[in-house]
This record gives structure tokens, sequence and C-alpha cells, in this order.
């Protein structure tokens, strides 16, 4: 059911039975059957090689711009449900799948991973050879394109590779805007079914496209938690009276959104206030001590991504979504590299030498994914103890 022509633009006509298509910018046409709703939508097509969470992933907003290819088959096997959400409006642009939605067999499923599809406006395609289409995005790296279903099965072509050639792609583009909360609020719920430790300090997250399960392990890990805009400034962080501050995962490209996250970070650096980033968080603390982020080829996208501890040694199974990296090489004698990706040695992580700060590029929290980093929520808390000690030493 699939075409993956990967060749000059065309306009062959859809197969007979075809209900859906992935029109890509180098030319590249997919048929297939449509899922969800009914529609077209542009983005980025990226690859997810993770094995479960396909519902925490689809609403992870920090895959706002992007049509995620599922690599795993079984999609759909545990349904949808109320709990597994990351935020409440899905982010991403669409979904592609190599078999039709497998049908829910689970006690926690409400309904049907279709409806639910439905339901948050999302389109997908299935009958996609995705082991051709993921060979593409890896030797070529992630092309922009347009998801398309139409239950009659008749496409303007044209107007369909028009899209995905105009598109401008997420390199320069600011998402977090778009994903993160307008207005200041608590969180206080922990992690399912986990008694969380009695509330020792105030935790100011920056939501810069915030999955819910990492305000979830910070009130775990015995924290009051308020969460503030993505545009929010050092001086509305710091009439909060933080003990620490948390820079959130996000979309888009670190620089555009560094515009206005730079001088808030660089402000709060400067005041000593304790501080931890992932994923964007981390790309936008390297760019506030002067570091430079790049747009990766394919990105690190799923839940089996193996990262080096150099400070322990450690070999560490993690959960990761980001298509931009930190340049090593350009990040200040102040800082010092903590982590590294073992698949293609990029940077995993930093600290600085002479301020209470460190992040990483990957998700300690997971869902989807292992639980062998959830050891850095522990390692921001110490950092805030130690903080704490060293002032009233002083």
């Amino acid at each position: 059911m699939t075409n993956p022509s990967l060749k000059k633009r065309t306009s062959t006509p859809a197969p007979e039975s075809a209900t859906a298509v992935l029109v890509l910018s180098d030319g590249g046409v997919f048929w297939g059957h449509g899922l969800g709703a009914i529609g077209s939508s542009v983005g980025e097509v990226c690859f997810n090689t993770s094995m479960t969470g396909y519902q925490e992933i689809l609403t992870d907003p920090s895959y706002a711009g992007q049509i995620i290819t599922f690599t795993f088959p079984h999609i759909g096997n545990v349904g949808a449900n109320d709990e597994d959400l990351e935020t409440g409006t899905p982010a991403a642009r669409g979904l592609v799948l190599r078999s039709s939605i497998t049908n829910p067999s689970n006690w926690r499923a409400q309904e049907h991973l279709d409806v639910w599809l439905k339901k948050n406006n999302l389109i997908g395609i299935s009958g996609i050879d995705t082991r051709a289409l993921t060979i593409h995005i890896r030797d070529n790296g992630a092309p922009n394109g347009v998801i398309a279903h139409a239950p009659d099965g008749k496409f303007d072509m044209n107007k369909l590779h028009e899209k995905a050639e105009q598109w401008p792609g997420l390199e320069g583009m600011d998402l977090a805007k778009q994903v993160s909360c307008t207005n200041t609020y608590e969180w206080s719920e922990g992690l399912w079914h986990q008694e969380s430790s009695p509330q020792k300090f105030h935790i100011v997250a920056v939501d810069y496209g915030a999955k819910q399960n990492i305000l979830r392990c910070l009130v775990n890990a015995g924290c009051r938690v308020t969460v503030v805009p993505a545009t929010a400034t050092a001086e509305d962080i710091l009439k909060l009276n933080p003990d620490g501050v948390f820079l959130s995962n996000g979309p888009g490209d670190p620089a555009a959104t560094g515009v206005y996250a730079v001088p808030a970070i660089q402000a709060i650096i400067e005041k000593n206030i304790p501080l931890f980033g992932i994923c964007l968080g981390h790309q936008l603390l390297a760019l506030a001590i002067g570091g430079k982020t790049a747009k990766m080829k394919r990105g690190h996208r799923g839940a089996n991504q193996p990262v080096k501890d150099l400070q322990t040694g450690k070999v560490e199974i993690t959960s990761q979504n980001h298509g931009f990296e930190v340049l090593e090489k350009s990040l200040p004698a102040s800082a010092e590299v903590t982590h590294v990706s073992l698949f293609d040695g990029s940077n995993e992580g930093l600290r600085l030498k002479d301020k209470p700060a460190f992040s990483v590029q990957y998700h300690p929290e997971a869902s989807p994914g292992p639980h062998d980093s959830h050891y850095l929520f522990k390692r921001f808390l110490d950092m805030i103890v130690a903080h704490k000690a060293a002032r009233k030493a002083a």
C-alpha cells in the first residue's frame, strides 16, 4: 500500500484503495489508509523508536510542528485514556504507522486510539513502509512533509507538493510560545501510586512546553511547584522567591526561543539561584552562558538512547526527543561537559563550575521510557541543600 518513490515531484494518481498520502518536500510520496481526523497538516517528518507510550509521545509538547513516524508496529494496543497525557492539547501535526491501529487490549483503555485522534484533530496514515521512510530520514535528514486524509481518495497533489516545499521548517522557528501556559499556576499532583516526599523547597518551573510528568517528578522529590510561562522575565521569577528554578523541555529552535528566554536565565544565574534544565532548557542554558546550538540531521527520538554520565562513569538508557544540539566546542571554560551520547558523541549534559546550575539534553522523567535518570531530580535538590548550607556558613 506504499509507494516510497523518493524521487522528483510526481502527480501519480492515488491507488484505488488509498485514502491518505504523505508528501515529502524532497518529492517522496507514500500512499496509505487514513486515520483520525480528515484534512491535511504540514510539519517536519521525524521518527520515534519507542516501543511503548504512543499517547504520551503524541501529547509531548516538544513534538510541536512535527509529524511522527512510529517504527514500532503495534500502535493502539493499549487504547487511549485520560491519564496518559503530557498536555491537554496535542502539539504534534500527525502520525505515520506501518499497520492499522491495533484494537485495544488493556484494562486502562477508555477508548479506541482512532476515536481519540479524531477528538484531538490529529491526522494519521497507515500502510506505510516505515522502515523505508526511517532509512530515508536517517540518511538524508528530516524532511518537511504534508500528511493528508480524504475518505474519497481525491487529492490535489500539486497543492500538497507546494505546501510541503514552502513550509519554512523548524530552524529559526520559536514554538515555545505556542505550547507554553499563558498564566502562572501551582502544580501539586505527584506520580501515580507513589507517595510524595514532604515539601521542602519551592521550585519555579519555566514552561517552554513542559510535560506533566516532569512536574509530577518534582512534586514527588519534595517540591512545591509554581509554573510560569516561557516569556516570564527574571523579575517575574525572582518575585516568587524560589529555592530553585527548573527550565523545561520544549519544541522549536532554541536560538529563536532564546531571544526572550536567555536574558531571564542569565539573570537567574547571576543571582546564584540553583538551576536545572532539560532538553530545550539544556540548550537555553548553553546559549545563556555563550554556547551555540545547531540543527541535527535527524535528531534523537526514542526511549532507548544510551548516555554516559562522565561524573560517575555509568551508562543510562534514556528517553529523548530533540532535533537541535548543543555544540560542545562552543561552551566556555566555565562549563563542564557531564554527559555524552553513546550513539553519536553529541553533548547530553553540562554543569557550571562557578554557579549552581546544570542541565541534560534528555528526559529524566521518561513517560515513556526507563527510569535510569530519575536520580537527576535528587541531584537538583541536593544542589539546593548544598547551596543553602554554603550561604548560611558564609
